[in-house]
């Protein structure tokens, strides 16, 4: 039986693996490896430490069906052509990636293995739609997401997921230069990603447990608690989904499963709520394709000229610590900080802060997210930033400007996301817990709570900030395109 390497790179997961699956159709034996290239493959931090367990479970998975990987470091063209050569490898299969880097590295590489002769067959699986396979009538790509959203829905549900192989051939061993996951020296230096452990499982089945449980508890709810940060209420399923751990057409597949299997009113209308969520990421991942420039660069590029601040050290640390003297910002930044993680409409209430309030380019905001947040993709990461700057596709206008007091006490009405981050604030109504800096003095002193000294003093006022940001965009609307 002749052997195939399977590089896995995002897609670390046994179920619904084409590259993986095709290749033992076709008669190979599987010689699963991974290789770890920083310069194309890059992560953050937070990224590095969900890497490490995430590959850690990958190969105790394919340990239990009798295979292993192979753990290689260093220019992935010439490491899987030696390891062709070692194993007697006919054919390298893979399943692809959409960043620009990795659409590069992907054309690279293809072309050095079938100089050596080698057949080479790449996959889609880490999206719905082949970027290149969906767009509009003229064949342009979709710039707003409502209508991506309607032609996904129109264009029937997404391929049927593949099952997990029962077993497979063992490998020879040991590789020449293989190394350990622990070699790999993925796990952050600073012991800050303590918090990390208690929340999260990294590997495939900590991917099918979280999507179970969102299916039984919350999903029934999800159009009315989602955009709520105390409750329990979202899915947090996006690392599981970064690291390839399992796919949006088994999420797709199993919320529509979940949808038709439930008696009761409103379910199908939940899960399509949840899924048009998935299509947001699916549209971000298109978007970065189509116009690779937006990792870096604003989709508008009006706002090349956009009027930032340059002396921006002092706020944008303040807004890294979750000490801005903006609460629900601030609870928002130590959960980031804590847990690897910040709930979605947090995450959009912070980037307004930082970006419009204080006037700190976008791109600083995506480089600490990229290296805080487990789920740090690259394609959601530079998408969401430039919706709330205003500056990328179908995003917010400029003017709407999000008020974190207003948006605190809507969605955290009780004050409880708040009081579980920010526990100098517990003993503050909730009246108040959004702005204690208009709070009566008396009943600061009460609560414990003592503005600059246990709990800072809003760094920026809002409501000058937001006409200081409305005539920042009146001189970007006099820019040509």
């Amino acid at each position: 039986m002749t052997p195939a390497l399977i590089w896995f790179r995002r897609d670390l997961r046994l179920s619904d693996n084409p590259a993986l699956h095709n290749a033992l159709e076709r008669g190979y034996r599987a010689v699963p490896v991974y290789i770890h290239d920083p310069r194309s493959q890059a992560t953050g931090a937070a990224g590095d430490w969900w890497l490490h367990h995430s590959l850690t479970a990958l190969r105790e998975d394919l340990q239990r069906l009798g295979s292993d990987l192979a753990i290689l470091k260093g220019d992935s063209a010439t490491l899987l052509c030696s390891l062709a050569r070692q194993t007697g490898a006919g054919a390298v299969f893979w399943n692809r990636r959409y960043e620009p880097a990795a659409v590069a590295e992907d054309k690279n590489t293809k072309q050095a293995l079938r100089d050596a002769g080698l057949e080479v067959r790449s996959f889609g699986a880490a999206l719905l739609r082949e970027p290149w396979d969906f767009g509009k009538a003229d064949n342009s790509p979709y710039r707003v997401f409502t209508p991506f959203w309607k032609a996904l829905q129109k264009s029937g549900p997404p391929r049927h997921p593949l099952r997990a192989p029962r077993a497979l051939s063992p490998i020879a061993k040991p590789f020449p230069g293989s190394v350990s996951v622990e070699e790999l020296n993925l796990l952050p230096v600073i012991d800050w990603y303590r918090g990390f452990h208690d929340r999260w499982k990294p590997g495939e089945a900590g991917a099918w447990a979280k999507l179970r449980s969102f299916l039984d508890n919350a999903v029934k709810d999800y159009p009315e608690d989602r955009d709520r940060p105390a409750l329990p209420a979202t899915s947090r399923l996006s690392p599981h989904l970064h690291f390839g751990e399992i796919t949006p057409s088994q999420v797709w597949h199993s919320a529509l499963a979940w949808a038709t299997s439930e008696s009761e009113a409103g379910t199908v209308a939940a899960a399509e709520s949840f899924l048009r969520q998935i299509a947001w990421r699916e549209f971000s991942h298109h978007m970065l394709f189509h116009f690779p420039h937006t990792a870096e660069e604003p989709l508008d590029t009006r706002y090349r000229a956009f009027p930032w601040e340059t002396d921006y050290r002092g706020a944008l640390e303040a807004w890294q610590k979750g000490e801005t003297g903006i609460p629900i910002v601030d609870a928002g930044m130590r959960e980031l900080w804590t847990s690897g993680w910040m709930h979605n409409r947090v995450r959009m209430i912070c980037a307004s802060l930082l970006t419009k309030n204080l006037l700190v380019p976008w791109q600083q905001g995506a480089r600490w997210f990229w290296d805080t947040l487990v789920d740090a993709d690259l394609a959601n990461n530079s998408f969401g930033w430039q919706w709330t700057a205003g500056c990328g596709a179908d995003a917010a206008p400029y003017f709407r400007i999000f008020n974190p007091v207003a948006q605190g006490e809507r969605f955290d009405a009780d004050g409880s996301y708040v009081r579980r981050w920010l526990p100098e604030l517990k003993g503050l109504p909730a009246k108040w817990i959004h702005k204690p800096w208009e709070a009566p003095e008396e009943l600061l002193t009460s609560a414990g709570v003592i503005l600059d000294k246990n709990y800072p003093r809003a760094i920026v006022d809002l409501k000058r900030s937001r006409t200081r940001a409305l005539e920042a965009w009146e001189q970007v609307k006099r820019q040509r395109v």
